[in-house]
């Protein structure tokens, strides 16, 4: 299959949910912005609870990732299914550590200096 082949079906899969991908990409940028403005560094703020809320997000993705796409953790039966959940789970942890992990310097409102 040719790149432009497998870019061609990414396109018609996506296609159905691209406004909730697109609106999702906005509310991250402008986060990540209005963090920024307040002196956030991604480096430098630490926050254990966005890290753990985040690791709970990732484990609990092996409950409901196979309820979203209307399958049962039964049919996970492969180790090609088990790699694609756990890919799945941590794209979940870092998308979840991506939105709290400024959120909670937000909420904190320190500033680093």
């Amino acid at each position: 299959m040719t790149i432009t082949g497998i870019v061609t079906i990414l396109m018609f899969v996506l296609a159905p949910y691209i406004w909730f991908i697109i609106a999702g990409l906005v509310i991250i940028v402008a986060l990540h912005f209005s963090a920024y403005l307040r002196g956030y560094q991604i480096t430098r703020h630490h926050s254990v609870i966005a890290l753990l809320l985040a690791g709970l997000v990732g484990l609990t993705a092996y409950v409901w990732i196979p309820w979203l796409t209307h399958s049962k953790l039964d049919y996970v039966a492969t180790v090609f299914d088990w790699v694609a959940l756990t890919g799945a789970a941590i794209a979940a942890f870092i998308v979840a550590l991506i939105v709290l992990h400024p959120l909670s310097y937000l909420i904190s409102d320190r500033r680093i200096h």
